[in-house]
């Protein structure tokens, strides 16, 4: 069988690691990339170069990346859906849940694989917890933390801290737990100077119960991703940056000490850091989309996922602007 034709629309700060991944990925050849400011960082490997997406589609492809500005994903893809071309378009699917409908409607219309590149997704500490938590080791859960924190990214330049960041963990949290958000609260701040919020703090309740807390900025020095999740077993700790899981289990030993056993809720346990494989997120991103563009089982970011996510951040920022709770429309209790 043929391997299949790819394209990379985007050769920014994202753009190159995809045409680094493409270039190297069974099955897959990377026939041709766009950039309109050309292949700034040389990663085009002597492949062509073109300006623009009309430009690329002509190059016969079964499929395109798409790594440009949020700004750009619905022109882009609506093109390619309108061509026949299956796409995965990274995170955010768009910058209004409007224009992300409009990509999913065009991509169910012409019967095309779309998804959105959630790459935290594909992190290994959270793909370890996901099947943990599928089967069962945590019992009931309780919570789901997250903290997404450090320095202001000289890429960004049309959205804020919700639509950039904030999606990573609105989308984890409802993929670990397989369960969408229904309510969100929100406080925002901005501190530095632009008109995109970058500070977020988000509370919110998820269709099966559990409570959830978001903290991202980038105003912090230092760089902080930790997922953690807490149920009737103990609690899960997914720091990202490490690709580290750990566990800590309640504990079943009693606690002499007066003083702390009246103190404590739950006792503490034993911890354990799993050994876990550490393939790159961003080759078993496109390892999976592959897979489904050749029709093959594969937990790919679907379109409608990643147009939730978008509807929930419209509703963080909507939140931390009324200063209000917000239910996320189409979801209940």
């Amino acid at each position: 069988m043929a391997n299949l034709r790819a394209g990379l629309i985007g050769l920014g700060m994202m753009g190159r690691h995809h045409a680094r991944v493409l270039a190297s990925l069974e099955g897959v050849d990377l026939v041709a990339v766009a950039d309109p400011g050309g292949d700034k960082f040389n990663v085009a490997g002597g492949r062509p170069v073109h300006e623009n997406i009309e430009q690329l589609i002509g190059e016969n492809l079964d499929y395109c990346m798409v790594a440009v500005p949020t700004q750009y994903h619905a022109e882009i893809a609506k093109a390619l859906a309108e061509a026949g071309v299956h796409a995965m378009i990274e995170k955010p699917l768009a910058g209004s849940s409007s224009e992300a409908t409009e990509i999913a409607k065009a991509f169910e219309a012409a019967g095309l694989v779309g998804a959105v590149g959630h790459i935290e997704r594909y992190n290994p500490a959270l793909q370890a917890l996901r099947v943990r938590l599928e089967a069962g080791e945590l019992g009931d859960i309780y919570q789901i933390t997250t903290r997404r924190q450090g320095p202001f990214p000289a890429r960004i330049a049309d959205v804020g801290v919700v639509l950039d960041l904030a999606t990573h963990d609105i989308d984890l949290t409802a993929w670990v737990t397989q369960s969408p958000f229904v309510t969100v609260s929100a406080q925002s701040a901005h501190k530095s100077g632009r008109q995109y919020e970058d500070l977020i703090a988000v509370t919110g309740k998820l269709a099966d119960g559990t409570v959830t807390s978001h903290l991202v900025n980038w105003l912090s020095p230092m760089k902080e991703r930790l997922t953690v999740v807490t149920g009737e077993k103990g609690a899960f700790i997914a720091d990202t940056l490490l690709a580290d899981l750990s566990f800590h289990a309640n504990g079943t030993v009693a606690t002499a000490w007066d003083d702390v056993a009246h103190f404590r809720g739950v006792s503490e346990g034993d911890m354990i850091r799993y050994a876990i494989s550490k393939p790159e997120p961003l080759k078993t991103e496109h390892e999976a989309f592959r897979d489904a563009v050749l029709g093959k089982e594969a937990d790919i970011v679907t379109l409608q996922q990643g147009l939730r996510t978008v509807a929930v951040a419209e509703a963080v920022i909507q939140s931390a602007a009324e200063d209000r709770t917000i239910k996320i429309a189409g979801e209940s209790a």
